[in-house]
């Protein structure tokens, strides 16, 4: 407990340094770009017109408003998949700074998934976009939907952290964690909804894909308009943590060795 209490005001005593690096990286995404913020809406907006074109034909018989559901999971997990392989290369990219002064090394690794979390905020905007364009209702649940977006970003700093040390010590991590993340993307049920398919698949997908819980949480308040299950809110707080804990663990076990493989 004393421990936890020690890093907890470590945290608060480097928010600064936090909020530094992520306004560092939101600048850089968007340097030189003739419409810099704008892209944050534009960009899913563009993609997501593509993917309904091509997958509405397959689906739309069984699923209504078929830009909206698709839309829905699409923005979780391009937050997820986007954030954690930024995550990645958080240390390694960092070297330099780290052989010269002392800063906690997780600092650099909280600091990608939080700037992505607040380009999955600009793109939300694309979200109450779409939702108008198709006459989608709205309705109180869909403020719920910033819990779910909690949820989420717990998951993703404890798995940015793991991925993090882990690419200290194997550097083709990256290139793993690339066809986790393909294979990852067709085992959600974005493009589809779970009665799609088989049962024995469905039930590994509800069961063990964690993005699943994140995704049909965030659908059931803003497609649904409806209060998710409690299965599924307890499946997805207790992943996340569960993630967290993970990540904290391993990055603490092998944060002393970084400086010999950086």
């Amino acid at each position: 407990m004393k421990l936890m209490v020690i890093r907890l005001k470590s945290f608060y005593y480097y928010k600064d340094l936090l909020k530094q690096l992520v306004v560092r990286d939101i600048k850089l995404k968007y340097r030189r770009s003739f419409l810099g913020y704008v892209w944050s809406v534009l960009n899913p907006l563009l993609i997501m017109s593509v993917m309904s074109v091509v997958f509405s034909t397959m689906f739309k018989r069984n699923i209504e408003n078929y830009p909206v559901f698709l839309f829905t999971g699409q923005l979780l997990f391009n937050y997820m998949n986007t954030s954690t392989h930024q995550a990645i290369s958080s240390i390694t990219a960092n070297a330099a700074l780290l052989k010269k002064v002392y800063v906690p090394k997780y600092i650099f690794t909280v600091a990608k998934i939080t700037s992505g979390l607040v380009d999955f905020f600009f793109s939300l905007g694309a979200l109450v976009l779409v939702m108008l364009v198709t006459g989608a209702r709205f309705s109180g649940y869909n403020l719920l939907a910033i819990f779910v977006a909690l949820q989420l970003y717990i998951f993703c700093t404890g798995l940015g952290l793991f991925l993090a040390q882990a690419n200290v010590f194997f550097r083709d991590i990256q290139y793993i964690y690339n066809a986790v993340t393909t294979a990852w993307l067709y085992l959600t049920p974005i493009f589809y909804t779970l009665d799609m398919l088989d049962p024995r698949i469905a039930w590994i997908v509800k069961h063990l894909n964690p993005m699943y819980f994140y995704v049909g949480q965030f659908r059931d308040l803003v497609y649904y308009n409806r209060f998710p299950g409690m299965k599924i809110m307890l499946a997805g707080w207790v992943t996340a943590f569960l993630m967290l804990i993970i990540g904290l663990y391993s990055f603490h076990r092998n944060q002393d060795r970084f400086i010999l493989y950086i």
